[in-house]
């Protein structure tokens, strides 16, 4: 398998049909060619290979551009703006009503901020790497000769007590059991020394600086459980020369995804053809016509998708399975060409491959099995997807 991929990345123009039936059955992990081929999946990387080490270069650099503008300037001009007390009397100060000011944005930004942090520290709490520092920390910011503001610095100094933002979408993370609890204050977290930074903190960045770049979504709650599994995947490269850039990488595939499914995220677009309950719907729509008398069972019991599908679809999956499953899962979700199309065929698998219980358990106990999904072998749930596709 692994010599498949390589004759098809290893053509001056690759075979994109070739690739997607290659990765749809699940891409392997050696020589880095999981990112290489989400990258391409993505649209971040072009299919002629000649151009593709200028376009990094380019990407890269307007990354790099992205944190002086965005990061390292709102935080020198704090500083700066903050010296003397005769500043106060200048037109630009902390209380200015001017929607324009500053400062104003400064603010603002925070409030997004901390909801960004509020949720990236907990990502994966099961497993340690979010938590461990990186091999390549991001010296624009964390030069010893820099007194700029980390994030990491703004959200300690930040005293507004930020109201969670309000675009907090129902059930969609429905993460914090009661019985799993996520340290609230800083000092439950290890701190690391000066001059390092966790891998959390710069997925902080990559959500920061999409939300800056998109203020008409922002950050809803929920992009960090898609932009993890990317990160993830890009951070243990094990070419180095790829994951030295996993941070400008993984912000410009993210960007691209979240593009191609920004509707689910977006409230106002709910009930639109585009939007979520639509997505939703189909699950159910797609059900009846594959098993109907599992559909009826789920109508009976009032059982509507909004309480598990919402979950699934907004989230690609990433909040039912571990992570190693997750990445396996979107490798065929990426390598769809109808985008996504196959996601709801998953979650179609995911319902008949429980249906013996479904059909005997009444609503609560089914609202638990499908909050809660029971199984976790996902190449028998992808294969039961395949078959439904198949049988179309």
């Amino acid at each position: 398998r692994i010599a498949d991929f390589q004759e098809v990345l290893g053509e001056p123009t690759v075979a994109l049909a070739k690739l997607r039936h290659l990765c749809f059955s699940g891409i392997p992990f050696d020589g880095g060619l999981r990112c290489l081929c989400w990258k391409i999946l993505l649209n971040y990387l072009p299919l002629e290979k000649a151009l593709w080490s200028s376009l990094l270069k380019k990407q890269r650099d307007l990354y790099s551009q992205f944190l002086k503008e965005m990061i390292i300037q709102p935080g020198i001009a704090k500083a700066n703006l903050g010296v003397s007390r005769e500043d106060v009397t200048l037109e630009d100060h902390p209380l200015n009503p001017n929607p324009d000011s500053r400062w104003n944005t400064y603010f603002k930004d925070n409030e997004v901020l901390l909801q960004i942090d509020k949720d990236v520290r907990r990502l994966y709490p099961d497993m340690a790497f979010f938590q461990r520092p990186t091999d390549y920390p991001c010296l624009l910011i964390l030069d010893p000769q820099n007194e700029f503001e980390t994030l990491r610095k703004r959200v300690e100094q930040t005293t507004l007590k930020s109201q969670t933002v309000a675009r907090n979408r129902s059930g969609v993370t429905n993460v914090s059991s009661p019985l799993k609890t996520t340290p609230n204050s800083l000092s439950e977290y290890e701190v690391l020394p000066n001059g390092c930074e966790a891998h959390w903190e710069v997925v902080e960045r990559i959500l920061f600086i999409y939300a800056k770049l998109n203020p008409g979504i922002a950050y809803v709650q929920g992009m960090n459980e898609i932009v993890g599994p990317l990160y993830y995947t890009f951070a243990t490269d094990p070419n180095s020369e790829w994951k030295e850039h996993a941070e400008a990488d993984t912000f410009f595939c993210f960007t691209n995804l979240m593009a191609e499914i920004r509707d689910n995220f977006i409230k106002s677009l709910d009930d639109s053809q585009c939007g979520i309950t639509y997505k939703m719907e189909k699950v159910y729509s797609t059900l009846k016509e594959k098993d109907v008398e599992l559909y009826l069972k789920l109508q009976e019991q009032n059982i509507k998708p909004q309480f598990f599908a919402f979950r699934w679809l907004t989230l690609l999956l990433s909040q039912e399975f571990l992570l190693p499953d997750v990445i396996r899962i979107w490798d065929s979700l990426f390598a769809d060409d109808k985008r996504f199309d196959f996601l709801l065929l998953v979650c179609c698998a995911m319902l008949t491959l429980i249906r013996d219980q479904l059909l005997e358990g009444d609503f609560t106990l089914n609202m638990r099995l499908l909050q809660d999904y029971p199984i976790s072998d996902v190449h028998l749930i992808l294969k039961k997807a395949k078959e439904l596709q198949d049988s179309k």
